[in-house]
């Protein structure tokens, strides 16, 4: 069986930077032949790479994307973000369009990849986030849209199946070009580090190495499916106060006893 989606066609949204062009570029090394969209192109094209300009936000648009490509196998809807943003800090309106582009987008574009997709018995693949699991304070716009993209992964997972396979990548904090943003300069980066039980933040290698599993046979029992890829998650903050406690108010016993 094959374990690669080489020599197949694969549409990876939002892939001209960061994690969507790594998983790009992850695709094209297998031997796919690979479409990328965006409203804007790459800074630098990745090899292999084919761009094609698309504001993913307009239906009519999307739908005239996918109906030109002569045939598809693989949808990864990758594109989405979000600026930092309290709630009471902006209204019903942008918070709507952050919904827009992480939810109802990827929404739009597995609908308008469905007839290629269920002919190729293809794979559809989510590019979820941690932020979709836990409370997202200055995001929750995106960690709502984020929890409801793994859930419609699900149903369609169900309503398509067999001929579709849907699975969602739950990414963690990762390291791209843009984490400065997030999470300032390299001692930022490095505290932040350090919260990660691996010791470090994702490459977007390591998520386009379980995007590229999850599309290639070697998954094709997998549907439904949420992979985590956040190298353990983050350390619970109250194992760093006990053990603060604990050098505080030194117990004859040396350590701490846990209840429910």
């Amino acid at each position: 069986m094959d374990n690669s989606p080489g020599g197949r066609t694969v549409v990876v949204t939002g892939g001209t930077r960061g994690v969507g062009a790594g998983i790009a570029q992850a695709f094209a090394a297998t031997g796919a032949e690979v479409v990328t969209c965006a409203r804007r192109p790459p800074e630098r094209p990745v090899e292999g790479v084919r761009f094609i300009p698309l504001d993913l936000r307009d239906r009519d648009a999307v739908r005239a994307f996918f109906d030109a490509l002569p045939r598809l196998d693989v949808l990864v809807n990758n594109a989405g973000g979000t600026p930092y943003r309290l709630l009471a800090e902006a209204d019903a309106e942008r918070h709507a369009r952050v919904v827009e582009l992480n939810l109802l987008a990827p929404l739009t574009a597995s609908l308008a990849a469905y007839e290629h997709l269920a002919r190729a018995r293809g794979a559809i693949v989510m590019i979820g986030s941690v932020s979709g699991t836990r409370p997202s304070p200055g995001s929750a716009a995106y960690g709502a849209a984020k929890a409801g993209l793994e859930n419609l992964a699900r149903s369609m997972a169900v309503e398509w199946a067999p001929d579709i396979r849907v699975n969602t990548v739950v990414v963690g904090m990762v390291r791209t070009e843009l984490s400065h943003l997030h999470y300032g300069d390299e001692d930022g980066l490095a505290a932040v580090s350090r919260t990660v039980p691996l010791g470090r933040l994702a490459d977007p290698g390591d998520v386009a190495a379980a995007a590229v599993f999850l599309a290639s046979d070697a998954a094709a029992y997998i549907t439904g499916a949420s992979l985590l890829v956040h190298g353990g998650g983050e350390r619970p903050a109250f194992l760093d106060a006990a053990a603060a406690g604990e050098e505080r108010n030194p117990r004859s016993s040396g350590g701490v006893t846990w209840e429910r």
